[in-house]
């Protein structure tokens, strides 16, 4: 999969992981741009189910390393625009990272780091427990410096 979707448009991707929430029910809208006073914040995915409502941040890092400190920071940036559309939607929405590959972290600060050929059996699992706080239990130890790279694929 790793190797396959290098070549894939960053579109499709986030096309695959907005398909994967609409066959589980959600109502999903794709690009989506909020403002409020000139403050202009993009979602990839928006999905909505009942009173559930994803923000979903798309990421396929180009290459084979990752780097933690690139995790860190769109952790850090998804929870600011999560915050953004919680104030001017009156939404408790919840983040969410839709990565292409398997990380050895499962969440952090809270927000769930999903594989998309995870996903579907990730929204599977919240049906059974739809507490957003029970992320917090997934968190993985982030105590490693920044400039440590990713550990390589095999």
């Amino acid at each position: 999969m790793e190797i396959v979707s290098e070549d894939v448009a960053w579109q499709n991707f986030e096309r695959l992981a907005a398909f994967i929430f609409e066959k589980n029910d959600f109502r999903v809208t794709v690009n989506t741009v909020k403002t409020d006073h000139k403050k202009r914040r993009q979602y990839d995915i928006i999905a909505r189910r009942s009173n559930q409502t994803f923000l979903v941040e798309c990421k396929k890092w180009a290459g084979s390393r990752y780097r933690l400190s690139a995790l860190k920071k769109a952790v850090e940036q998804h929870t600011e625009r999560t915050a953004f559309y919680n104030t001017i939607t009156r939404e408790d929405a919840i983040p969410l990272l839709v990565t292409l590959v398997e990380e050895e972290i499962q969440c952090y600060e809270g927000v769930p780091l999903v594989p998309v050929l995870r996903l579907n059996a990730f929204i599977h699992e919240l049906d059974k427990d739809a507490d957003r706080n029970s992320f917090r239990d997934y968190e993985d130890d982030m105590d490693i410096p920044d400039d440590v790279p990713w550990p390589e694929k095999e």
